[in-house]
């Protein structure tokens, strides 16, 4: 993997600016849609969405129009508070080696409110269920008074805050539902209390019935769900805080031929950095001296060590093995590997998923449409059945047990941690909806150089057009190899390590000229030389029938075919065949496996290559694809996919070459190569970090996982508050049970979410 696997993902060359806030006092997903709403409305705002699980807010804007004070005031005015997130705080974060991203203006509930709470409201539950068992254990009602008051309005004081400033903005949310719930069930004890006799219905015989118990355990089992809910939540991010540990502090540095320790944010490009064995390598760099085997599997998701050498790339975050490596610094702070895989996880994490606008559009009225149950149950009981005292508890029971934190974490938790648990396989997954997208692929497109085969061809064959006297065809070497001196393409790097086996010397090249599809065109000694496959000498009329004989064999070996020819003027008719050149090169030894899975998920491949015919399809018998393009042009690979798409079936495309790019772009899902350009991989919606084709399988079963997830968590909470509330306002829930359903019903949608850590890829199940 090169350190240039990955673009900075900052903002400078985007029209628009982006920023994000974290949002203080969210209880809900009504809430998370008054702040998305409060900032749509500032001018210069494209688009804002709130992330209720990281408690986030993403805001693009034209460009020097919305500022972050002008946003963080929207907020304010919404009820809620904000802070800016510093561009600079993932590199702080890693330099410093600390492993919380999120400042302090983040949420945490803490245990003491819970257990301060629980042990107020311990007295009450015991006489409760005293009373209940036919015991007679009831609290005189100034004891309970003295107990339910601070766990009313001390410890319940948040939901008051939260309530009133939603009311304030013209909207509500769980925390306005909590706070009229309890405070019904609290007042209405109150008022019995201080009037003996009930005015309301037949005096009760004996002591008088309060319900204290009733808002006391309500607030403490909410405390109590929204601290297990934030414990729950903190894991949904341990993979970004895996992945921020994973740099050191300092870093041992060969300045002026002495050992200096220095912390990471001091070392400069070009430092020499001394690795020991068994350490974490602490930068990104090309390694000057030593080799060793490295770990790299919290960085690619590579079980085994991987052996680095002299010249080799090593990445910040992987872990050295037995030898000692001097490495020189090519990437430092937010332009290391690490810093960026971190950088694409949290904005995929912070991305809303397509299925989440029909959460939006049922939160956007779940609280005031609750309200309006509540208080048709509180007449329907109070004038039907002439009991005040039960209408009251049935409205409050119905207030108590809708619960939109549910519907506001079921996607975003599911996704947070999917994409988390992807990344530490080597699934990088750019946003949301490419997750979302992938899991309902029935087409996979592969490109063929460096996707399925090694990109790592040979020269195997050199024929010259004419017989030359020593039959070693050296002068067609020597040429092919100073054309293609300065490229880096697969076939151009071994005709130049052919040529260096001879020891040749290579000749200036001038006016050279990639030739896309085709091939590749300059000046060599004073002669035009092409350099290119066939379609390229039949579009400058070369005759090549002399070694067509000799090419067809080749490609019926799954060899790759290059013509060379020369003109000695512009204006020349016809240039003149010098000779072929054979290519060959190995399928990737996860290639057939790769194939085999994607096809047992009932997945179609295809093969579309550059290549003739014949190379295309002795690769594609091996593999078992039978659907081949062969001889395609990078225009016309996007083009395939529109036809393929065509079908109605979801289309991905994986490639690893600018060539790719256009088909990438073109498909539903583009999946890129981490060994490949960084020209295809801003062009796709999933990055592999290593070039192994059996990840493809593995980033669409986590896509499948992680939209079940989803789905259930959605049925969850929607069943839940479909089948709670009724059920609440027929007088059949207590408001102490609907509480309890309450406080676990946002942590179950979080754990269901937390059993996708569990998921591993196929070849670490074998």
């Amino acid at each position: 993997m090169t350190n240039s696997a990955f673009k900075n993902t900052s903002l400078t060359n985007k029209p628009n600016s982006e920023l994000t806030l974290l949002i203080n006092g969210m209880s809900c997903a009504s809430c998370a849609n008054r702040v998305e709403k409060a900032l749509a409305k500032v001018p210069g705002v494209l688009s804002a969405e709130v992330n209720l699980a990281l408690e986030t807010a993403h805001i693009e804007s034209v460009t020097n129009t919305a500022t972050a004070t002008q946003l963080i005031e929207a907020v304010i005015a919404a009820g809620y508070q904000a802070e800016e997130v510093k561009k600079n705080i993932a590199e702080t974060v890693l330099a410093a080696g600390i492993s919380e991203a999120k400042p302090s203006l983040s949420t945490v509930y803490s245990w003491w409110p819970v257990a301060l709470s629980a042990l107020l409201s311990l007295p009450l539950v015991m006489a409760m269920l005293a009373n209940f068992l036919g015991w007679q254990g009831q609290l005189s009602g100034w004891l309970q008074l003295a107990l339910a008051t601070p766990v009313q309005f001390w410890l319940g004081w948040r939901f008051y805050k939260a309530g009133w400033s939603a009311l304030k903005a013209g909207a509500g949310n769980m925390d306005l539902l909590v706070a009229l719930g309890t405070s019904a069930a609290y007042g209405l004890s109150v008022t019995l209390l201080f009037i003996p006799l009930n005015a309301l219905n037949q005096p009760h015989a004996g002591m008088q019935h309060l319900y204290f118990e009733s808002s006391t355990i309500v607030i403490t089992l909410i405390l109590l769900g929204k601290w297990l809910e934030s414990r729950a939540k903190k894991q949904t991010t341990d993979a970004i805080r895996a992945l921020n540990a994973l740099r050191p502090q300092r870093a041992c540095v060969l300045r002026n031929g002495k050992e200096i320790q220095l912390a990471i944010a001091a070392v400069l490009l070009g430092d020499i950095v001394l690795v020991r064995p068994g350490e974490i390598i602490p930068v990104d760099g090309l390694i000057q001296q030593g080799d060793s085997q490295v770990d790299e599997s919290l960085i690619t998701g590579e079980n085994l060590p991987v052996f680095k050498k002299m010249g080799d790339m090593v990445t910040g975050g992987s872990v050295n093995g037995e030898g000692l490596l001097y490495v020189n610094t090519t990437a430092i702070g937010a332009e290391s590997v690490l810093a960026r895989i971190v950088r694409l996880v949290e904005s995929a994490q912070a991305k809303k998923a397509p299925i989440q606008r029909l959460v939006d559009k049922v939160s956007a009225i779940f609280v005031p449409v609750v309200i309006v149950i509540a208080f048709v149950t509180l007449l329907a009981w109070g004038l039907l059945q002439g009991d005040w005292q039960i209408a009251i508890l049935n409205a409050v029971a119905v207030l108590v047990i809708a619960c939109p934190c549910a519907l506001g974490l079921a996607t975003p938790t599911a996704i947070m941690v999917g994409t988390g648990v992807a990344a530490q396989h080597g699934v990088l997954i750019k946003d949301a909806e490419a997750l979302e997208l992938a899991h309902a692929i029935r087409t996979v497109a592969f490109d063929k150089t460096g996707t399925l085969t090694e990109g790592q061809p040979k020269l195997v064959a050199l024929e010259s057009a004419t017989v030359m006297a020593d039959g070693i065809p050296d002068e067609l070497l020597m040429l092919a190899a100073s054309l293609q001196s300065g490229s880096e393409h697969p076939l151009a790097k071994a005709v130049v390590k052919a040529a260096q086996a001879k020891f040749m010397t290579l000749q200036s090249v001038l006016n050279m000229q990639a030739l896309p599809g085709r091939g590749v065109t300059g000046v060599v000694n004073g002669q035009i030389l092409y350099l290119g496959n066939s379609r390229l000498m039949q579009e400058l009329g070369v005759d090549f029938s002399a070694l067509q004989a000799s090419a067809a064999i080749l490609e019926a070996e799954g060899r790759s075919v290059s013509w060379l020819c020369r003109s000695f003027a512009m204006n020349a008719s016809k240039p003149e065949l010098l000779g072929l050149l054979g290519f060959g090169d190995t399928i990737k030894p996860s290639a057939l496996s790769a194939i085999k899975q994607l096809q047992a998920q009932g997945i179609n491949t295809v093969l579309i290559s550059g290549d003739n015919q014949g190379s295309a399809s002795h690769v594609a018998k091996q593999l078992g694809i039978t659907q081949i393009y062969a001889q395609v042009l990078p225009e016309d690979k996007a083009n395939i996919l529109v036809q393929l798409k065509t079908t109605g079936s979801l289309v991905a495309m994986v490639g690893d070459g600018i060539n790719d790019a256009p088909a990438l772009a073109a498909a539903d899902i583009g999946i890129a190569m981490s060994s490949g350009t960084d020209v295809a991989m801003q062009a796709a919606g999933i990055t592999l970090m290593r070039g192994d084709p059996s990840l493809v399988a593995d980033a669409i079963d986590i896509s499948r996982r992680t939209y079940a997830k989803i789905r259930q968590n959605l049925f969850w909470a929607f069943v839940y508050n479909i089948v709670g509330i009724p059920l609440a306002a027929m007088g059949l829930l207590s408001p102490v049970i609907a509480g309890a359903a309450m406080a676990l019903s946002s942590f179950s949608v979080i754990s269901n979410a937390l059993l996708l850590k569990r998921w591993k890829p196929a070849s670490e199940k074998n």
